[in-house]
């Protein structure tokens, strides 16, 4: 691109001065060859023709820039997300607790995307514009350098405008991105919970919600795209004064015989070149900025401490041999949600754990999977302490089915393979049998292949539950956590389900987080806990004759149980 000012200069020259003395002597040699006389018309055709060869090389080369700026870029942007992904796979789960869903993929999805554009558009732009001027500034200082300084007066007053505006974009940007992650935050949780809005009837005050993080969003962008029109608006001016310059001193340079058309020619080509691309140096800062911030925004992904990785053991697989040892668990500056629990848990022994809420029933047994860290104390499995062994080796040997369990949108077959990659389609009629499930997806129209929707939402509470239960029976792990798995579910399927459970008796050491005690009169220990600490331990028979919180739960039980049969009575 800078070879084409100079042909039309030395043509010019030879078309006003009518002297081939000033005329181009690649191009009488290139004419020579193919017999072109040196007349003003063949010269001037050959003079185009070049130009527009050059500007279409120009065009190859810019088309191979993009291309492989395109494909570094997009490279850069799918490792930068496939590590987030991953950081985010291996943060603690405070993290998750103390930060939005909606946020957090803002940051990895436009926040990303950012960056990409930068890199794309910008980085690449950057280097041409620096080799521009290293090729331009020596051209115009060898024709004339009287006027040549006079073609950069204004550059630095351009560059000044483009740093001010830098630091103002980059404050208004990380405000507007942390406006918008705000409003993807309550889009994703309306979503996510739409049936409880239409459940409350709270539509109207969820869209009011929307409205405000969206005005909020519009008004933050408003501001700063006011910023980047004052930004463009001013150095319009500067930049067309610049080109002012060079051609009010230029002519006067050209009358007093000083330089000729041809070099003011390529002085104002040459400087319309360099005042927009300096020009877009505002540009190139503005959109670093964004990157700076985005970067800002993902480092705090990256840069959160990720769970450290311990060794895997030795042995292939757990027994289920578990002691609590003076365990101590306290969430910040709050009081233990643990207080130096301690009961040893025999391999195959079957353990039920009751508790009002916030007693630290599940807390406990989120400690076992390492998603607690401990304050004090330790957990032997098999005699080994979980904080010395590989996190991902001891949850494969831990099978948990929560209250709400998470299903994923997919097929009922593809659910349950999640607790077991390789299991036949007898193992996962075996465990759905044994979760009293079989029977209900054989009536769904197409069986296993069924799609459950979204979190399972196509599917009762109670089906939720039991097709979760059998995904961890399929596991066949030597430790298995039922938190509160039944609740859901009528007295009949419960009943099938614990049976199912008490002919497993053995295989894993199973710990059933129940309310309703029915549910533990088979186990062979209860645990009571109260206010994080653990009051009473035995059968239910025990527990049932000993006064304390167990025997309360009881007498409550009994009494609620009466009544309905009382009222039952009174309706017949």
């Amino acid at each position: 691109m800078l070879l084409v000012p100079l042909i039309g200069k030395h043509a010019l020259n030879v078309i006003v001065e009518r002297d081939f003395a000033f005329a181009n002597d690649l191009l009488l040699v290139v004419g020579a060859w193919f017999t072109i006389p040196q007349a003003l018309l063949p010269y001037l055709i050959l003079s185009a023709v070049v130009g527009v060869v050059l500007t279409a090389v120009a065009m190859i080369c810019q088309f191979g820039r993009d291309r492989l700026s395109a494909v570094a870029s997009e490279g850069i942007s799918l490792r930068l997300r496939e590590t987030l992904y991953d950081r985010l796979h291996h943060v603690p789960m405070k993290f998750f607790d103390e930060s939005e869903t909606g946020d957090l993929v803002q940051r990895c999805s436009s926040d990303i995307e950012t960056v990409r554009v930068f890199m794309h558009s910008d980085v690449d732009e950057a280097g041409r514009m620096l080799l521009f001027l290293a090729g331009m500034i020596p051209v115009l200082f060898w024709h004339n350098a009287d006027l040549a300084w006079f073609a950069f007066v204004l550059i630095p007053v351009l560059l000044f405008s483009s740093f001010f505006f830098f630091k103002s974009v980059t404050k208004l940007f990380q405000i507007t991105d942390e406006s918008e992650g705000a409003l993807t935050a309550v889009i994703q949780e309306n979503l996510t919970g739409i049936r409880v809005v239409r459940a409350f009837a709270r539509h109207e005050y969820e869209e009011q919600r929307f409205e405000k993080r969206n005005r909020t969003f519009r008004d933050n962008y408003v501001r700063l795209n006011k910023v980047m029109a004052i930004y463009w608006g001013g150095t319009d001016i500067f930049a067309m004064m610049q080109v002012g310059v060079v051609l009010f001193v230029g002519a006067y340079f050209y009358l007093h015989g000083m330089i000729n058309i041809g070099e003011l020619f390529l002085f104002l080509m040459y400087v319309s070149y360099v005042v927009w691309r300096i020009r877009h140096v505002g540009r190139l800062l503005a959109d670093g900025g964004k990157a700076v911030v985005a970067l800002r925004r993902i480092n705090f992904i990256l840069n959160t401490t990720a769970e450290t990785e311990q060794p895997v053991p030795a042995i292939a697989r757990l027994k289920g041999e578990i002691e609590f040892d003076d365990v101590t668990i306290r969430f910040g500056t709050e009081k233990d949600a643990l207080n130096h629990v301690s009961v040893h848990i025999n391999a195959g022994e079957t353990i039920g754990v009751v508790g009002a809420p916030g007693s630290g029933k599940s807390t406990l047994l989120r400690a076992l999977l390492r998603v607690h860290e401990l304050t004090s104390g330790r957990i032997l499995v098999d005699g080994l302490d979980i904080e010395t062994i590989n996190r991902k080796w001891l949850r494969n040997n831990i099978g948990i089915v929560l209250q709400e369990p998470f299903l994923y949108s997919r097929s009922v077959r593809e659910n349950l393979l999640v607790g077991k990659r390789d299991a036949s389609d007898s193992d996962l009629v075996n465990a759905t049998s044994e979760a009293a499930l079989h029977r209900s997806i054989e009536g769904f129209s197409d069986g296993y292949e069924s799609m459950v929707g979204e979190r399972g939402v196509t599917l009762s509470g109670g089906q939720r539950q039991r097709l979760a239960l059998a995904r961890a029976l399929l596991k066949e792990p030597p430790i298995l956590i039922l938190d509160d798995a039944l609740s859901a579910v009528d007295t009949n399927t419960e009943n099938q389900i614990l049976d199912s459970l008490a002919a497993r008796r053995g295989k894993h050491t199973t710990f059933i987080v129940a309310h309703r005690l029915s549910t533990l009169r088979s186990v062979d220990r209860i645990l009571v806990f109260s206010h994080g600490k653990l009051v009473q331990a035995g059968s239910h028979d025990e527990l049932s004759k000993r006064p304390g919180p167990y025997y309360e739960l009881v007498q409550l039980q009994d009494l609620m149980d009466q009544s309905i049969k009382l009222e039952s009575l009174g309706h017949v």
